[in-house]
């Protein structure tokens, strides 16, 4: 911590370390974190049809990221509101942040797959996403702050933490940046200390947190360890949110990251073994359910519509025609024909604006990754 010209204290990060020596008992856990991602990357490659089944693991991303910061959305909310159900004005503004958190992520993927580096830029331009129109909107979106914040505490000397001001925060993001495009450590390190530096870096008033973890898959995706970004680590970190929040802070406190890597790594394992189980439930699923229909000689509506109840497996017939590229009529058979298979189901009870729930599909796709699915 040093003392800045107008009086406070605040916290200067180094510049991050390009020879860092692994200790022994981090050498474990790293070799485990690293074959858990190499599977996982393994499982990416079989995917039939990769774009409609990143979508799940993006959303669940999106609602745990959130929660972090006290968005209370949840997947069944997320998925009415983007059916374009009426939703109350509370929770229709909590899921707008989710689904910008959704847009946020399929921007950076679109321009890493461009051949557009991870960069202070890529950051700007998801971050004008996220806060686009909702609470923090009047917080500079895609704007690097020019004041000073605090984290915990009513000012910045009564604060438990406060990043660096505007000058010495430029200064550490260029290093940060320089850093993400250099190789000479093992990866998983590298995105740990990233993740780290990027956190205590703060660099704009609102939304570091959930920009910071979106960092993680998508250098993945540009170091092409993973095919497509399926590896997110939100869910642990909300599951151990007070460890998570420490293990930043103590970092910062004593300067030794050992322990915070340690935390990081054991999230990429974890996380890494739920993604794989779970596109493989998906896979499995999806291929018995096409295997089934082409047996009973259905039309291609209906197969298609399938394969889009994986992206959503809640919704309405006007966003089913609408996405399908077929008329209204022609989604609604195919609906009625999922119905009377069991695998579509309303769940509004109304005449008018009804929704529609694939059960199976909603608990393979976001239900816990040891509680099977039916297989029939």
């Amino acid at each position: 911590m040093e003392r800045e010209r107008e009086g406070f204290w605040a916290f200067n990060p180094k510049p991050l370390p390009r020879n860092y020596r692994i200790p022994q008992e981090l050498a474990a856990k790293l070799d485990e974190a690293t074959g858990t991602v190499h599977r996982l990357g393994g499982v990416g490659l079989l995917l039939p049809n990769p774009h409609l089944l990143i979508g799940p693991h993006l959303r669940i991303e999106a609602v745990l990221s959130s929660r972090i910061e006290g968005t209370r959305t949840e997947i069944t909310q997320l998925l009415r509101a983007e059916a374009g159900e009426t939703q109350p004005a509370a929770e229709a503004a909590e899921a707008q942040e989710v689904r910008n958190h959704v847009v946020a992520m399929e921007h950076g993927i679109a321009r890493i797959r461009g051949g557009f580096p991870i960069s202070i830029r890529l950051f700007r331009e998801m971050h004008q996403h996220l806060l686009r129109g909702v609470r923090g909107h009047h917080r500079d979106p895609g704007e690097l702050r020019r004041s000073p914040v605090w984290i915990g505490g009513e000012n910045l000397n009564e604060a438990v933490f406060v990043p660096p001001p505007p000058e010495k925060m430029r200064q550490a993001l260029n290093d940060l940046e320089r850093f993400l495009h250099e190789q000479d450590l093992p990866l998983l390190v590298q995105l740990a200390m990233a993740h780290y530096q990027f956190e205590v870096i703060h660099p704009f008033l609102d939304g570091n947190g959930r920009i910071g973890r979106l960092l993680i898959p998508l250098m993945l995706l540009e170091r092409e360890v993973l095919p497509q970004p399926l590896l997110y680590l939100s869910a642990f970190f909300e599951q151990h949110r007070s460890q998570y929040y420490d293990h930043l802070l103590r970092t910062s406190q004593h300067g030794d990251m050992a322990p915070w890597i340690r935390f990081f790594l054991e999230g990429v394992s974890r996380q890494a073994r739920d993604a794989e189980k779970r596109t493989i439930r998906l896979v499995e699923l999806q291929q018995r359910m096409r295997d089934a229909l082409l047996e009973e000689g259905k039309s291609g509506s209906v197969l298609r519509l399938v394969e889009l109840l994986f992206v959503a497996p809640l919704l309405s017939a006007p966003m089913a025609a609408s996405r399908l590229g077929v008329s209204s009529p022609t989604a609604y058979k195919a609906i009625r024909e999922l119905e009377e298979r069991g695998d579509l189901r309303e769940v509004t009870g109304r005449q008018r604006h009804r929704l529609y729930e694939a059960p199976r599909i909603f608990q393979a796709v976001y239900g816990p990754v040891d509680a099977g699915s039916e297989t029939n």
